[in-house]
This record gives C-alpha cells, sequence and structure tokens, in this order.
C-alpha cells in the first residue's frame, strides 16, 4: 500500500506529517517518473494567522491536496499532538530537491513568477542541472487564461508559482482544474534565494531555526508580518491551536 501521513489540525488547517525532506520529495515525484497530482502549499504559522483572519484563504488551504509544514511553529503543534517526531520541511530546500529529483526522473517542469532576469537564470541554472523545462513566465503576466493553455500545451507534469501568497494559492487553484494530472508547488521567493538575488540565511541561523529573525534583520519592514508569529505563540501557549 502506498504510504499515506498523518495529518494534523494545526489552526484549521490540515497539514500532514512527513519524516523527513526525502520522504516527501520521494511521494511529490515516485521511483516510475508518475507525479502527485494536485497543489501543494507549505504551511507556517504566518499563513496559518493569516487564514484565520480569511475564510476564504482558509478554504483555499485545506482545498490543496498536499499541505506540508514549513515553520517550527507548525511542527511543534504536531509533535504534541501526534506525539511522535515530525520534520519541517523548508519550501525552498524542498522545491530544489524537488527539481534534482525531476532531473533524474526526466519529468518536464513549468517555472511562473519573479522577474524576467530572475526566472531566466533561474531556468539556465536549472537547465544546467539537467532539468527538463518545458516552459517559463514571469510574474507580470496579465491574461491567466493564455497561461494556463499554454501549460496545458507544454505537456507540464512539475509546475512551480513564485508570486507570493496568496496570488499564487488563487492562480493554482484556477490552473489545477485544467491540469488535473500535473503537480503544482508554490514556492513564494525561492527563485530569488536559488539564483543569489536575495542571501540565504546563514547555516547556523538555519539550524536553529531562526530564519525568521535572520530576515527581519534583513528586512526591518517585515515587522508588521512577524506580530503574527507573537499572536501564533500566544495560542500555542494557550492550546488554542
Amino acid at each position: 500500500m502506498a504510504f499515506q501521513p498523518d495529518q494534523v489540525s494545526v489552526g484549521g488547517i490540515k497539514v500532514m506529517a512527513f519524516a523527513s525532506m526525502a520522504q516527501l520529495v520521494n511521494f511529490i515525484i515516485r521511483d516510475d517518473g508518475s507525479v502527485f497530482a494536485g497543489a501543494a502549499i507549505a504551511i507556517n504559522p504566518e499563513k496559518v494567522m493569516k487564514a484565520q483572519q480569511d475564510p476564504a484563504l482558509m478554504q483555499i488551504l485545506n482545498n490543496a491536496e498536499l499541505r506540508y509544514a514549513d515553520g517550527m511553529g507548525v511542527v511543534k503543534v504536531m509533535q504534541k499532538k501526534l506525539q511522535k517526531p515530525v520534520e519541517r520541511v523548508p519550501g525552498c530546500e524542498t522545491w530544489e530537491a524537488l527539481m534534482h529529483r525531476a532531473a533524474e526522473k526526466k519529468v518536464p517542469v513549468f517555472l511562473i513568477g519573479a522577474k524576467p532576469e530572475v526566472l531566466q537564470s533561474t531556468k539556465s541554472k536549472l537547465e544546467a542541472l539537467g532539468v527538463p523545462v518545458v516552459g517559463a513566465q514571469d510574474g507580470y503576466f496579465k491574461d491567466e487564461d493564455a497561461l494556463i493553455s499554454q501549460l496545458v500545451q507544454s505537456g507540464a507534469k512539475v509546475i512551480t508559482v513564485a508570486m507570493g501568497s496568496p496570488k499564487q494559492e488563487l492562480f493554482i487553484e484556477k490552473a489545477k482544474k485544467q491540469l488535473p494530472d500535473a503537480y503544482f508547488m508554490g514556492v513564494g521567493g525561492t527563485y530569488d534565494v536559488f539564483t543569489g538575488n536575495v542571501k540565504r540565511a546563514p547555516a547556523l541561523w538555519c539550524k536553529l531555526n531562526l530564519e525568521w529573525a535572520y530576515r527581519l534583520l534583513s528586512q526591518p519592514s517585515r515587522i508588521k508580518r512577524q506580530w503574527n508569529l507573537v499572536e501564533y505563540l500566544w495560542l500555542y501557549l494557550r492550546g488554542k491551536l
């Protein structure tokens, strides 16, 4: 029987528990080169809080076929409820691992989002790794229907969308209806990190799960967004998640 991850409700969002990033990547692209069909969304405390304030977003997140924990705050809740280890699966690293898996299994990939120069750099870098990139569109398109038609014609099986939340989730929700056999993944600013346009948090900060603090120090303008983490912590301490 195929592996089926446990699901845990975190603030009203059903999040799937994976023991490792490799387990998730192999769940998405199988050994025979077939893919998990549907949309995947990385769930972190900020997204949980936004969803609690926006019922439409909550529905979109729960409509995704695959929801995984990208945030230690989410992992802590899941571990407490399941009483067993759950691995945090960081979105950027997961995307890179998935691209290597696509290269290995010759799975066609379509890239959407980011600035034109960042997208082109991402495409070139992936192709150098052997990833079969069958199409790419920057984030400044205006005709969603035309892009969806392009996706269908491309034959892509893995489609990654870097447009930020909730814009990328809204696009994926619409596009997956026309591509029921493809795998969609919202990846935020991953292309910028992959190409070096945005500096990744140092390894020690990542090991200590303090990427959020590094990003806040690097971009003080994020302070309003980070307030969501304080609210999330308060709910966690009160057992309200």
